[in-house]
């Protein structure tokens, strides 16, 4: 590349953000945080992959409007480190493999029009679209895979009211459960994965059970250390 042409490129100017609120309502961000979280979590010990949520995603060197922001996403292959953008050229071109969008009334043009058609331009994998509060998808959890260049729908493992969709690109299941919410799984041992506030919640309710049956155990006359 010419150096003229690259120093232009360099500054460029890329937004971290847009000054948009990060969801529309609770609904939208409580599974937002939901699905980054639970990821994180799920891949935490692989150094090799990216996951992050409601973050710029640039697609186009020296073209700061060709971006998009998924509401949850997973890249493969680039290192999991701490990032205010995601430009895909700073990481070898490597663009996300799975995108999460919660969607509602209000996003339903872009997010089944606009960014469905990007997605597959760009080459995601997998595209699922969640409506919390079934505004107007139905059935409220869908799913997308990509196959020559275009989508086609994942077909849900059980009816109504309770849906499963497989993720191959995580290895996951997506499950919209009875009361309409929406949850990741293991699909060998059929485990939620949980967000951080749900795990810390479960924790402390297993300490508290702990506590207690230790407290019993001392009005026993029994020392729990000795058991």
């Amino acid at each position: 590349m010419p150096t003229s042409l690259n120093k232009i490129l360099n500054e460029v100017e890329y937004p971290d953000c847009d000054g948009l609120p990060m969801a529309e309502s609770d609904a939208a961000r409580d599974y937002l945080i939901y699905g980054t979280e639970s990821l994180k979590l799920h891949f935490q010990h692989r150094s090799d992959v990216y996951v992050s949520g409601n973050l710029f995603v640039y697609y186009e060197r020296g073209n700061p409007k060709a971006v998009v922001a998924p509401d949850v996403f997973v890249v493969f292959g680039v290192e999991d480190k701490q990032r205010l953008s995601y430009k895909v050229w700073e990481e070898d071109y490597t663009l996300p493999s799975f995108i999460l969008e919660i969607t509602s009334k209000s996003t339903r043009s872009e997010d089944q029009g606009t960014k469905k058609g990007l997605y597959a331009y760009l080459g995601v994998q997998e595209y699922f679209q969640y409506d919390p509060t079934s505004d107007y998808l139905s059935p409220s959890l869908q799913g997308l895979r990509l196959v020559d260049g275009n989508y086609f729908p994942i077909p849900p493992r059980e009816s109504e009211p309770s849906l499963i969709l497989f993720s191959e690109v995580l290895g996951l299941e997506l499950r919209r459960l009875q009361d309409g919410s929406f949850r990741f799984y293991h699909p060998e041992t059929g485990e939620r994965l949980g967000s951080l506030r749900e795990i810390e919640t479960s924790r402390q309710a297993e300490r508290e059970k702990s506590e207690k049956m230790a407290e019993r155990l001392r009005q026993l006359g029994v020392n729990p250390d000795d058991l």
